[in-house]
């Protein structure tokens, strides 16, 4: 049977409603009210007259039934019959986030099969995985219907083994099919002020509180908060880019309120917000208090333990002499409010009264006085900065497979360890890592191909035949993507032992994209501008077999080769890597011969010397009386291995006797 305990009434479809808050549980529920009731008497109806027995079913993303998927390869369905459809539909994913929010699931589509009949309600359980949690966030499921309306749901969250598959699953209940997707978002909590008042500390931050004085509004109204956190380390990657900010030293919490613009506040709102201290003045401070407190008392009557304690609790009640500024944002407008009064309160928190109403609150610390319009923009930066995310592209090319080559979009700040679980995967190509780049959540890197190499998905005229060549990326959520190469013209680069090529991404935002169909698509393909990054890409060239003429054989056979292969292998067995590295320099090899020999040799010492001295005994004139042998034994010498040159020059000797 379905579970009673799902609350259906947060599935609705988000409207804007004149003279009404912008009340997440409100706004998203007068849609779907009348059609839950209806719906929920229809099904009523048919449990009576069918007495169909519903139960879980775990369905393949592809759409069969198993019950031996890893728990990110299947979903739960609960339903009434079985006839459902579930796929995988990551294209979509940049279309599935907005503002701060972040995806944390694959993107599902659930649709009835041809010729099935189905009823409603549907129970889905999507699978999803948190890898960064907070106080601050919380998770829903966004919900797309097939006329393209979105809306979102408050799960019911698991997290344990079902249907012998173990992993979080988030519950839906839903009346109608179509794209589901679970995200992280800042939470959000709904409060009731009456006409007596309310003074309450939200539970995202408990240093944050509101008190609404009795007759605040003429009649009950509901009231919304949200809080996004502001850290000293995205306040200082910000202060970093404007020497102008360089005044501030600490920024509150962003507080978003939402009251029903149909009444107005009558009475003046108190909001106390954490805005921390200057951490060098209190350092500074203490040391002080701690030496004071030294001259006054002997160290045997009070110990040096209660003497910080005692210089603690005196830091928390002193006053700060640093300016306290607060804004304001009202449609999407921010104003300095210098009109208004903000005490400062102990351990850092400061508190004023508002007599108009806001849609988002913000309070700077600084040294001294700041402009407006300086402060206007460090609060429209710090807004944008928050959904913003510093990444590296890595580019690594397969270790068997150097036409393989995997693109990833990693966090900057998770690089390294990111790099070693590649390499724990098998991934022990070269690696091409770009410059640090800023993206927001479900922005698109599109790519691009130059030079003599390009992708297998691609047409000559370098348009993409795929979607699969645009990575889009996702804080939480791995952002790899596997690329063929091929080369253009198999005659280019004829001055170079390898193909070369450069691969070229464009970023792409939420902005630029629409729904066409089913699909996500650029909307304009002209405006892409300039590339993000460049990486470099090489393919080693195939070996092309000559047939040259008998005559010309037989005279090859006849006369013995200078330095032959067992000189060659027996050579490379004495080199180490370090030696093997001198010796490229000394025998004038280029750089990109030395990559093709790595990608050769799968980072074996011995192979990589013995092909570095076959290409170089290659590109040497084709003729006998070459001095090969007393070429090689001088750069030997050159790299402090004179032993090895004069045992090249005997064993070589030897053979010319024979």
């Amino acid at each position: 049977m379905l579970d009673s305990g799902f609350n259906s009434s947060n599935c609705g479809k988000e409207k804007d409603i004149e003279g009404e808050p912008h009340i997440r549980g409100q706004k998203r529920d007068f849609h779907y009210q009348a059609c839950l009731l209806e719906a929920e008497e229809k099904d009523r109806e048919n449990k009576t007259e069918k007495g169909n027995e519903e139960k879980w079913v775990t369905v393949r993303f592809t759409g069969q039934m198993d019950d031996s998927n890893k728990p990110t390869d299947v979903c739960f369905i609960r339903a009434p019959a079985d006839g459902l459809r579930c796929e995988v539909d990551n294209a979509l994913s940049c279309l599935m986030v907005s503002g701060s929010e972040e995806l944390v699931s694959r993107v599902i589509r659930v649709k009835v099969q041809a010729g099935d009949t189905f009823h409603f309600p549907v129970t889905v359980a999507v699978p999803f995985c948190l890898r960064h949690r907070s106080s601050h966030r919380e998770v829903a499921v966004k919900f797309v219907d097939e006329e393209k309306r979105e809306s979102y749901i408050t799960p019911v969250t698991t997290d344990g083994p079902r249907g012998g598959q173990k992993g979080c699953f988030a519950e839906v209940k839903v009346y109608s099919l179509g794209i589901f997707a679970v995200v992280s978002c800042l939470k959000r909590e709904t409060y009731n002020v009456s006409k007596r008042g309310l003074s309450l500390k939200l539970p995202m931050d408990p240093r944050i509180c509101l008190n609404y004085l009795p007759g605040s509004f003429t009649a009950p109204v509901m009231v919304q908060t949200m809080v996004q956190p502001v850290d000293a380390i995205l306040l200082a990657a910000v202060k970093s880019r404007n020497d102008a900010y360089e005044l501030v030293v600490s920024a509150s919490p962003l507080l978003h309120l939402t009251h029903p613009k149909s009444q107005p506040l009558r009475r003046p709102l108190t909001v106390m917000l954490p805005c921390p201290l200057n951490p060098d003045k209190r350092e500074e401070t203490r040391r002080k208090q701690i030496q004071e407190h030294q001259i006054r008392a002997p160290n045997s009557l009070l110990p040096s333990d209660k003497v910080r304690l005692f210089g603690a609790g005196v830091m928390a009640n002193e006053k700060s002499n640093e300016l306290l500024i607060l804004l304001g944002s009202r449609d999407k407008q921010w104003t300095v409010l210098d009109k208004i009064v903000i005490r400062n309160q102990q351990n850092g928190l400061v508190s004023f009264d508002l007599i108009e109403k806001f849609d988002r609150l913000l309070v700077f610390r600084l040294l001294s006085p700041l402009l407006p319009c300086h402060l206007t923009a460090l609060a429209e930066e710090l807004e944008a900065s928050a959904c913003r995310h510093s990444v590296s592209v890595v580019l690594q090319c397969g270790r068997d497979n150097p036409h393989s080559v995997l693109l990833a979009a990693l966090p900057s700040r998770d690089l390294g360890w990111e790099l070693n679980r590649l390499r724990a995967q098998g991934c022990g190509g070269i690696v091409e890592t770009s410059s640090e780049i800023s993206l927001c959540e479900g922005d698109q890197l599109l790519l691009r191909f130059s030079g003599n190499i390009t992708s297998t998905a691609f047409t000559q005229s370098n348009t993409v035949a795929e979607p699969h060549d645009r990575l889009t990326f996702h804080c939480q959520r791995r952002n790899q993507l596997l690329v063929h190469l091929t080369e253009v013209d198999p005659f280019g680069n004829y001055s170079s032992p390898c193909y070369k090529g450069t691969a070229m991404l464009y970023r792409v935002t939420r902005a630029e994209l629409e729904w066409r169909g089913d699909k996500a698509v650029l909307r304009d393909e002209k405006l892409l501008g300039k590339p993000v990054c460049k990486l470099p890409l090489s393919l080693p060239k195939k070996v092309r077999v000559i047939h040259r003429p008998v005559a010309t054989r037989v005279k090859i056979c006849e006369e013995a080769e200078p330095l032959s292969d067992a000189l060659l292998l027996w050579l490379s067995g004495e080199l180490s890597q370090e030696e093997t590295a001198l010796l490229v320099s000394s025998l004038r090899l280029s750089r990109s011969a030395a990559q093709l020999v790595k990608l050769r040799s799968r980072d074996i010492p011995s192979d990589q010397a013995f092909h570095i001295l076959a290409m170089w005994r290659r590109a040497l004139p084709a003729v006998t009386r070459h001095p090969k042998a007393s070429q090689l034994a001088q750069s030997l010498a050159k790299i402090g291995r004179p032993d090895l040159a004069r045992e090249v020059l005997l064993r070589e000797t030897e053979l010319s006797l024979k």
